[in-house]
């Protein structure tokens, strides 16, 4: 286990999660703040959350990245490579805008910045998924996951920490000179054994993958299962703060926890639940994080009843209950690591070597429904039957996805790692 967490390949996939991580803030929540600062219209800084469509749409351009090779490099690091300068241009060239003065080329930089990101994410989840045998993919996807983590804690939380005390220009230049240890690791990045040749022409580069996935056994299960595997954990997060709020927590507090309590303990989850499918194989890691990223929410439905009868004993309810707090939002996001390493890993082992941007690309996407299906709903669900019976059904929505864990065996699979004994 340690031969496969020490290796240059994991090191590799360590600071490429780290290099797609670093965008996402500067294009999001640091971005916001930047725009709050120059007394930017709320209204206006809601809708500037429309710049991350790139995100959603990546797999327009995925095909592209199959088919045509850059004229240096490898297929993949090729890619990574024009990626990461783009992003440090864009980056840097975005902290030369002011948006009280020239919102509109700041938006515009903004969007430049999410749409090499989004390349970027395309062409490093098609390198890992050739990159890794079927063994390393429970461990590649943890490590991949930490570095992204840790990379959204540097544009994110210092980021904001760093604009106190400089200029908004400077914070960005600074962040795009944090993206040259992708640039580094794309350049030391080793090449996939027994690289696939790239789809013959355009058309085939978009409709080959779709007939390649769909003519496995079990395609349209495999989908509803990507769809419905992590919703159980969307819901339960959806309404996280409010739910805090409402328990009388201060921003201070709930901030706190979630940055330093939920962050160590995500990155714990993730290198535990790596290092577990290892020693469990893919399908019973499916099966034990499935199950236990289900129950964790059981602790917000304990934080919940606690809440409602601490103010009958009149004690002082924050600060009685700041231990379970911590506590449930530290399992969560342990059992949801472990959850997320899993379910990376299971992704990865659906793709065709050939065409591994444009399906990994789709299968994201599909992902990416779960939170909108999972979040949108929660707050007339929370209205109509309080914070602990959500919790409850948060908690059973996983069962229909274990369910369909039952019909594992007889989905068709490219290659599976079998478990080994430690």
């Amino acid at each position: 286990m340690l031969s496969i967490f020490l290796s240059r390949r994991m090191l590799i996939t360590l600071l490429l999660g780290f290099s797609s991580g670093i965008p996402l803030a500067l294009t999001g929540s640091t971005f916001q703040a930047w725009m709050a600062s120059e007394h930017i219209d709320l209204g206006t800084i809601g809708m500037a959350g429309l710049v991350a469509m790139p995100y959603s749409l990546k797999f327009l351009w995925a095909p592209l990245m199959d088919r045509y090779l850059p004229p240096f490099l490898g297929r993949r690091t090729g890619w990574m490579l024009i990626a990461q300068i783009c992003l440090i241009i864009s980056i840097a060239g975005m902290g030369f805008f002011d948006p009280s003065k020239a919102l509109w080329l700041t938006l515009i930089a903004a969007i430049m910045v999410a749409f090499f990101s989004a390349s970027q994410d395309i062409v490093v989840d098609a390198y890992r998924t050739d990159l890794l045998d079927p063994r390393e993919r429970g461990p590649g996807a943890a490590l991949y996951i930490a570095g992204y983590r840790i990379a959204f804690v540097v544009s994110g939380a210092l980021a904001l920490f760093m604009s106190d005390h400089m200029p908004w220009k400077t914070v960005y230049l600074v962040m795009a000179s944090t993206m040259l240890i992708g640039v580094l690791a794309s350049l030391a990045a080793p090449q996939p054994a027994g690289s696939q040749k790239p789809p013959a022409n355009l058309k085939d580069a978009v409709v080959l993958p779709l007939l390649d996935f769909f003519s496995r056994r079990g395609a349209w299960e495999i989908l509803f299962f990507i769809l419905i595997y992590k919703i159980d954990v969307v819901m339960a997060t959806a309404l996280t703060t409010p739910f805090l709020m409402s328990l009388d927590f201060t921003r201070t507090q709930i901030g706190w926890v979630f940055k330093v309590f939920g962050l160590l303990a995500t990155i714990v989850g993730t290198l535990f639940g790596g290092a577990m499918m290892v020693r469990l194989g893919m399908k019973k890691s499916l099966w034990v994080f499935g199950i236990t990223q289900g129950i964790s929410g059981l602790s917000f439905m304990v934080l919940a009843h606690l809440g409602n009868i601490y103010p009958m004993i009149l004690v002082n309810r924050a600060e009685s209950l700041f231990p379970m707090m911590v506590f449930s939002i530290a399992a969560e996001n342990f059992c949801s690591g472990m959850g997320t390493a899993a379910y990376s890993a299971f992704l990865m082992s659906l793709c065709n070597k050939k065409f591994s941007a444009t399906q990994f690309a789709l299968l994201t996407s599909i992902m990416a429904l779960t939170r909108t299906l999972g979040v949108a709903p929660a707050g007339f669900m929370v209205k109509a039957m309080g914070w602990e019976n959500f919790f409850l059904l948060a908690t059973l929505i996983a069962i229909p996805s274990l369910l369909m864990l039952l019909r594992y065996d007889r989905w068709q699979q490219l290659e599976e790692a079998p478990a080994i004994k430690i």
